[in-house]
């Protein structure tokens, strides 16, 4: 990748609307069409659903306001079935929510010919297509900054009782149009606002530090990940802050659209065991071990190093793993694994099956 980008493409199909009051657009984007929502059970106490029920009248078909965090088969698999079977005809799901919402979202989407979630599942293992037909249309509203499941095709579903995570990407699960109004995020707790921002600066490095990363994803990221910077320690100072809110949501957005193009890498590859068998929440998995995965990737490309060394306005390598340290723990992001009950040993066997994992595959550097 150093010598330089030959051939390179950039896709991303989702109709963006950016800023305040753009939820306002959601009649126009469903151009008539009638809907289902799908969202967090806080939203009625929000307001949330009321507002949705204003703005879209006898366009709302219903709402399932039932999503967990961590979409699971358990719960997930009768809700499936169940929307399969009692809303066929409706041709759009709005998801109004975080990571979960969406991702929930995006398997109730997917039609199978038997309307058997069993089927959906069968097909996440053996990496397999839906056909083109049937799929619902879905327009994704977040409440949080950070996931950027509103540009991207992917899903993670998980299976608690057997320890296993799939990844859902199809065709249809593309969203047809994402809404980002910040003041929707405006209510969200220190907690989940931390969680978020560390899921989106972590995104943005690991666009970088990949190996099919492009000029626009990586002019993306870059951006993210410094307004990331710059913006999640203040933030977390002023939570009601609706300009520094505005900023998050933008810097998540960039993040998810880098991403979207190269998918992630070993962070997050190594995230997935430490939330399985640890239960420690996405966005501080995947963000915990960014200093030490920076320090693996610096040296290994020299056109992602200027990039990082840039971000971390550091003139070595050492001073730009520094800096990143620095940053998580001001935030109160503790950056041992030992912390989070992984000691030394089995650290490195982690790291080891991670670069193995198909996410871990996509990091510039070959740790085999």
């Amino acid at each position: 990748m150093s010598k330089g980008f030959l051939v390179w493409t950039y896709h991303n199909p989702v109709h963006i609307s950016v800023g305040r009051n753009s939820l306002d657009q959601l009649p126009a984007l469903l151009a008539g069409r009638s809907c289902l929502l799908v969202t967090f059970p806080e939203a009625e106490s929000l307001g949330l659903v009321q507002r949705m029920r204003q703005l879209l009248g006898a366009q709302l078909r219903g709402v399932i306001d039932s999503i967990a965090p961590n979409p699971d088969v358990q719960w997930l698999a009768p809700l499936y079935e169940q929307v399969q079977r009692d809303h066929a005809e409706v041709p759009v799901i709005v998801a109004l929510g975080g990571g979960s919402a969406i991702d929930s979202a995006k398997a109730l989407i997917c039609h199978t010919p038997g309307g058997r979630f069993a089927d959906l599942l069968a097909l996440l293992k053996q990496g397999g297509q839906l056909g083109q037909e049937g799929h619902k249309a879905l327009i994704a509203i977040p409440t949080t900054a950070g996931t950027g499941s509103e540009v991207t095709p992917w899903a993670t579903i998980w299976d608690q009782v057997a320890g296993q995570k799939y990844s859902l990407h199809q065709s249809c699960t593309w969203p047809e149009a994402a809404v980002i109004d910040a003041e929707l995020m405006t209510s969200l707790p220190a907690g989940a606002t931390l969680a978020s921002g560390l899921d989106a600066l972590s995104h943005a490095l690991e666009s970088i530090w990949n190996v099919n990363r492009n000029p626009v994803s990586m002019a993306l990221a870059v951006q993210s990940a410094r307004r990331t910077l710059a913006t999640l320690p203040a933030l977390m100072q002023d939570l009601g802050s609706a300009q520094l809110r505005s900023e998050m949501a933008e810097a998540a957005l960039m993040a998810g659209l880098a991403f979207s193009n190269t998918k992630t890498a070993l962070a997050h590859s190594l995230s997935y065991d430490i939330t399985l068998q640890h239960g420690v929440p996405h966005g501080l998995a995947c963000s915990f071990s960014l200093p030490l995965v920076l320090e693996m990737a610096l040296g290994a490309d020299a056109a992602a190093d200027a990039a990082l060394l840039s971000i971390f306005d550091a003139s070595t390598p050492a001073a730009a793993v520094e800096r990143l340290r620095s940053v998580l723990q001001g935030l109160g992001v503790a950056t041992d694994p030992a912390h989070y009950g992984v000691q030394p040993q089995a650290w490195s066997a982690m790291v080891q099956k991670a670069a193995n994992g198909p996410r871990g595959r996509n990091f510039i550097r070959s740790l085999n």
